[in-house]
């Protein structure tokens, strides 16, 4: 479970630093997917673990 939380909070580093940089729109993106494959994937797992 920690990896998936590393990668929600890359996710949100990312989406941070696309916000700051102008320049480096495509980082918007990149940051939102991550955190939401991060959510699919913990959710995922919740749901196993409660089966």
């Amino acid at each position: 479970m920690g990896i998936f939380i590393g990668i929600i909070i890359l996710g949100i580093i990312l989406l941070v630093l696309g916000v700051a940089v102008e320049a480096a729109k495509i980082l918007i993106y990149i940051g939102i997917a991550v955190i939401v494959i991060g959510l699919i994937v913990a959710l995922l797992r919740y749901i196993r673990s409660r089966a």
